[in-house]
This record gives structure tokens, sequence and C-alpha cells, in this order.
């Protein structure tokens, strides 16, 4: 590696500094950020959405498992995938032991797939992870939460994704979404993310980040050319 510049290390400290400041400003907007999206509008949920789950069939409301707040990873794995999505991959190896602590602020976590749980099982037991995951295929849980398009659409060249209308290659997609438990007992969606909205949920990026060569290679290839599933990865 060549570096981008040497100096003494004075020079350095000055540098850290001058960029300590502003990522100090960096994280104060980031929290007014969050306090803008926990004050965002709620919408109840009308439909009853049903999942296959491990124990047979759940609603929306039985995934809280008693708890006020709801996360779900929209996990790209379809009807006819043999395997799930490496990026969503990436993602679960980042989530899969959370599970615990969100707990204590009342929080559970599901993940969800538009395929049949034979193959969220098999995945799954390959990936070695226990984390709640279940099937919405018998619903239209993942279409109407912009995850899931019909190959007609693809074919168009247009799908409705991140709140706009986009090409997308594949009729699966990765989100997140949340819900909360009112005190009427009705269950309302409060917030879905897509696309790079789903960067700060990604915990081995910060990592990188933070290295000299960072996410190299990004504007080329795509942001996670370099991804793949974790018993994939040649060297």
């Amino acid at each position: 590696m060549t570096p981008t510049k040497t100096v003494d290390r004075e020079t350095w400290l000055e540098a850290r500094k001058a960029l300590l400041s502003e990522e100090k400003a960096f994280t104060a907007q980031r929290d007014a950020l969050s306090a803008k999206r926990r004050e965002m509008p709620w919408v109840r949920i009308e439909k009853d959405y049903r999942f296959q789950t491990a124990d047979g069939e759940a609603s929306l409301a039985d995934l809280f498992g008693g708890r006020d707040q709801l996360i779900v990873y929209h996990f790209m794995l379809g009807p006819d995938w043999k395997e799930g999505c490496p990026a969503c991959s990436l993602m679960a190896d980042n989530y899969a032991r959370i599970g615990v602590h969100l707990a204590r602020m009342d929080i559970a976590f599901v993940t969800v797939s538009n395929g049949p749980m034979a193959s969220i099982n098999a995945y799954k037991s390959r990936m070695g992870w226990d984390f709640p995951w279940v099937s919405s295929l018998s619903s239209d849980f993942n279409r109407d939460f912009g995850v899931t398009f019909s190959k007609d659409e693809i074919d168009s060249g247009s799908v409705h994704y991140n709140y706009a209308d986009t090409a997308f290659p594949m009729t699966e997609a990765p989100g997140l979404s949340v819900f909360a438990c009112g005190d009427d007992g009705a269950v309302y969606h409060t917030y879905s993310t897509y696309a790079r909205g789903l960067d700060m949920m990604l915990g081995v990026y910060h990592y990188i980040d933070l290295t000299p060569k960072g996410r190299f290679g990004e504007n080329e290839n795509g942001i996670m050319y370099w991804v793949e599933r974790r018993d994939q990865y040649k060297d």
C-alpha cells in the first residue's frame, strides 16, 4: 500500500483532532435524526398477515413474543431459491447474536423471507444460525412492505423500491421494517428502510470504513461486490 501522505506525529495529531471535530458533529446530527425517526407517525396494520414458523402458523402480533416493539429483517430468499442472498447473509452474521440484548430493550427481532420453511431451515442450519426466522410465503407481507416483486415488474425494468420507481434485477430485495404494539392492542408500522439505509445496521462496514482502503472498488463493481457467503470465501 502507498501512504496517502506521510507526516510527523504532531501534524498527524492536528489532522486527527480536526477530523474528530467533524465526527462529533456527525454524531450530534445522527442523534437528532434518530429523534426525528422516533417521532414518525404510525400506520395501523389492517391485514391479518400469517407466517409459517418452526412452531406452526403465527400472526404478525405473535412475532412480538409479548414485547411492545418488533424489528423485521427482510432476508432475500425466494420461493424457489436454494440458498439465501450473500449480502443478506452478511447482514445476518452481524445480527445473529443481538436478540438477547434487544429483548432487554423490549424489542423482538425476527427474520422474514418469502421462501418456504424447508428452504429457510436448511440454509439456517448450513450457516449455523439460531435466530427466529419465519416464512411469509403464504401472505402479501413482503410485497406490501416493498421487498418482493413480480417477474413482469422485473422484466419491465421498473419496480417500486426504496420509495421510488427504479430498476431492480431480482424478485426479492433487502429491507428492514419496525412495528409497535399500541395501547389499544393493535399492531402499527412505524418505520422501514432499504438499500443504503441498511448500512448503519452492518457493523462490518463500519470497521472496514476505519481502514485506509475502506470499501475499495465499490464505485466500479457495486458496493457489495466482494461479499460471499461465509462458507464460500476461497482465501
